[in-house]
């Protein structure tokens, strides 16, 4: 998981992670401040997805920036 992208560009992400993944709120996005760890959590209690699944989400998305 490339966490420095990603953290380097959260506000900018921010848009693109709402519309993929959209029962994220705005105040989870900003509580994850770029933190790919803290996401990972999000989308399991969002999602209802185990870690690996959530882990894998993350990085399919990293991958595509």
């Amino acid at each position: 998981m490339n966490t420095d992208v990603i953290k380097g560009k959260w506000k900018q992400l921010s848009g693109s992670l709402k519309e993929k993944w959209g029962k994220l709120t705005d105040d989870d996005l900003q509580a994850a401040d770029g933190h790919a760890e803290y996401l990972v959590g999000k989308l399991q209690e969002r999602y209802g997805w185990t870690r690996e699944k959530a882990e894998e989400e993350v990085r399919d998305f990293s991958r595509h920036l």
